[in-house]
């Protein structure tokens, strides 16, 4: 029996814990992969870090293929796609707790994943997630709820 990737799972958790501590959450993400769709003025040393807290980060999605969100640099939206294979560390910023993950070896070919056997193309986020996130992208950034003591 060979069990599925536990990466997103982790990638959640360590998401949602760091949000429960009230920290800032930062991604880690490879760009050697030319399917990481991120802006490149910001690559450093082909990696970039990116804050993926909920007033910074539209639509996040973590599922079993990557992570999506659309976020505004210089005030322009973009939208970010990074397959988890690049992603390489997911933490709280003012701590640095958080999880890293060993890099993947990207040999510059995708394997074989659309229904007709041709690697899906570079840089490539579902259409319908594309769209969502476009769509999405000029509602104002939902706030965490706050419990108040009432007398």
């Amino acid at each position: 029996m060979q069990l599925t990737s536990n990466k997103p799972y982790l990638l959640r958790a360590i998401y949602e814990w760091v949000l429960d501590n009230d920290a800032t959450p930062h991604v880690l993400i490879s760009t050697i992969d030319s399917r990481v769709d991120v802006p490149q003025q910001f690559v450093e040393e082909g990696k970039i870090i990116l804050n993926i807290s909920p007033s910074a980060a539209n639509n996040m999605l973590i599922d079993n293929d990557g992570i999506s969100f659309s976020a505004r640099f210089g005030g322009k939206p973009f939208t970010i796609y990074s397959p988890l294979g690049s992603v390489l560390a997911l933490y709280a910023s003012e701590t640095g707790e958080g999880m890293s993950f060993e890099e993947e070896a990207f040999d510059g070919n995708t394997p074989p994943d659309g229904p007709d056997g041709k690697p899906p193309s570079p840089k490539s986020v579902p259409d319908s997630t594309r769209e969502s996130l476009k769509r999405e992208s000029n509602k104002p950034p939902k706030k965490r709820p706050t419990l108040k003591v009432v007398k």
